[in-house]
């Protein structure tokens, strides 16, 4: 299968290095060649545009930043949809709105008859370098069944869950915990801290508790130390808790501890936290009491 990657950021760049380092001939397009340059270099293709692409790619897999950006590459001038070339199937890893997704699937098919899957991504960077991700996907199972061994280059986990659109909740669902869940370790931290408890230590002494997690032994350290490296950003959070809060609402479901958390992304946002990593939450509560 010849196959095709748009979008090449902090998680498109290592997927599709696995992709390479697995023996699959990748073609990949990003609004910015600078970023390409690197992945050209151990072998990947380039394409001009992603009309180009889907000429030529029978699966084409996305990683953006948001639903105008799935969008421009699929629907846009120039987008996989404008042309009837090999294109069959679109595999969008990106995490945008439900409802998006369903229409432009919907647009999709239309356009030029290809399917799409939606399939959102868990694990964030280090699950990419390792090839640990859990994708959650939305979509036909005969269409998943066709590129599980192009997803099985990065990923440890493929679950269907359901129609198109239903990859897109589950994201949301895991983003929901956890966004609530690193908002309390970073209050439980300020609350050691405060009192004069060396907060840095707290991972080790939770660990194997009922408080123990895989956020908490990664996050405490990142917390706890001046570490600018940058993995995943407050405002992609804060993207993602908005479109959480966007479904509660048609959904009509109460999601105060969620509502909580946002507020406190926002926060950081508007101390221009933004595009630093989600464990500078940190300092929203520090800026609270005035330290």
């Amino acid at each position: 299968m010849n196959i095709g990657f748009c979008g090449l950021g902090r998680m498109g760049q290592p997927m599709v290095r696995r992709l390479l380092n697995a023996g699959h001939r990748v073609r990949i397009w990003n609004r910015s060649k600078d970023k390409a340059q690197a992945l050209i270099e151990a072998g990947a293709r380039w394409c001009d545009t992603p009309a180009q692409m889907a000429e030529q790619c029978e699966a084409v897999f996305l990683c953006v930043f948001d639903a105008q950006a799935v969008h421009d590459t699929v629907l846009g001038e120039q987008g996989l949809a404008t042309v009837q070339g090999a294109l069959q199937i679109v595999v969008d890893h990106s995490s945008i709105p439900p409802q998006a997704t369903r229409e432009m699937a919907v647009q999709l098919q239309q356009r030029c008859g290809a399917d799409w899957l939606d399939a959102p991504v868990s694990g964030g960077v280090g699950g990419a370098e390792q090839g640990t991700l859990a994708i959650m996907v939305g979509g036909a199972a005969a269409q998943l069944d066709r590129v599980r061994p192009v997803l099985a280059a990065y990923s440890q986990r493929v679950t269907l869950m359901g129609a198109v659109g239903a990859g897109q909740v589950t994201k949301l669902c895991n983003q929901t915990i956890v966004a609530t869940t690193l908002t309390a370790i970073a209050e439980a931290l300020s609350l050691a801290n405060d009192n004069g408890v060396d907060a840095s230590k707290i991972s080790e002494a939770l660990g194997g508790g009922w408080a123990d997690s895989i956020l908490l032994q990664l996050f405490v350290p990142r917390m706890t130390r001046q570490d600018n490296q940058v993995k995943a950003s407050v405002d992609t959070m804060l993207k993602d808790l908005n479109t959480v809060a966007g479904l509660a609402s048609v959904s009509h479901t109460s999601m105060p501890v969620a509502h909580a958390a946002q507020q406190t992304y926002r926060a950081a946002h508007r101390l221009g936290l933004g595009e630093e990593d989600v464990a500078r939450i940190t300092q929203v509560n520090s800026y609270n009491y005035g330290e």
